[in-house]
């Protein structure tokens, strides 16, 4: 795993990579690519949230759990894939629930979500690599202690940020997130399994950016280009 972290982002998070289980997470990671792993997103996308949101231009956090592990889909940002990939299930969700929320939103022939990032919409999983074919295979080995830092170090440093977590998993990292610095939009996960009880309707991305205009900021144009 080479570490090629933009500027913004490795001042404040340098400390990081000298911490024990960063040296153990390195060292996992250098065993699974010894024992012939294929791993996803490739090592120059594993950082690329980060790489493509400076951290003093992040607006918005969408906080997924896991990248995806089919050929070709993940490149570091959550929930969005590569050009020319299927669409997964919860994102065509988000695209339906997009199309109802902002007026005008035209569902897009590709998933690949850079363009929200680049106006400062943080695409952040909380485990950053995936063995192929193998869902959850590198959680618990040292990503979630690395990306929660990432969020409380978001909260501390940083004022009037929205978070939109959707999901159990991402509502547990709430704790980490100072609310009356910044603003929380939950609801169930876009995920076939849960969209039913609650996300559709739910609104998080024009509530997100009326939250944004009430700060002075640009919103975000949530087309996807």
């Amino acid at each position: 795993m080479s570490i090629a972290l933009e500027a913004s982002w490795l001042a404040v998070l340098k400390d990081e990579f000298e911490k024990p289980y960063m040296v153990n997470l390195r060292k996992f990671l250098q065993t699974e690519k010894e024992a012939g792993a294929v791993i996803y997103p490739r090592n120059t996308d594993i950082f690329n949230a980060f790489n493509t949101t400076p951290f003093d231009d992040v607006k918005v956090v969408i906080l997924g759990q896991d990248p995806y592990h089919g050929p070709n889909q993940a490149h570091g940002l959550s929930f969005s894939v590569q050009k020319g990939i299927a669409i997964p299930k919860s994102l065509i969700n988000i695209y339906k629930e997009l199309a109802t929320d902002i007026p005008g939103f035209v569902k897009p022939p590709h998933g690949n979500l850079e363009g929200w990032a680049q106006q400062g919409v943080l695409l952040l999983n909380a485990t950053l690599t995936v063995r192929a074919g193998e869902a959850a295979s590198h959680q618990r080995k040292g990503w979630e202690q690395f990306t929660d830092e990432v969020i409380r170090t978001l909260s501390e440093k940083r004022t009037g940020l929205v978070f939109i977590l959707w999901g159990n998993y991402a509502q547990s990292k709430i704790p980490l997130i100072d609310q009356s610095r910044h603003h929380i939009i939950k609801s169930v996960h876009p995920s076939p399994l849960s969209v039913e009880r609650g996300f559709w309707g739910s609104k998080p991305f024009s509530k997100a950016n009326t939250y944004l205009e009430q700060k002075g900021e640009t919103p975000i144009d949530w087309q996807v280009y």
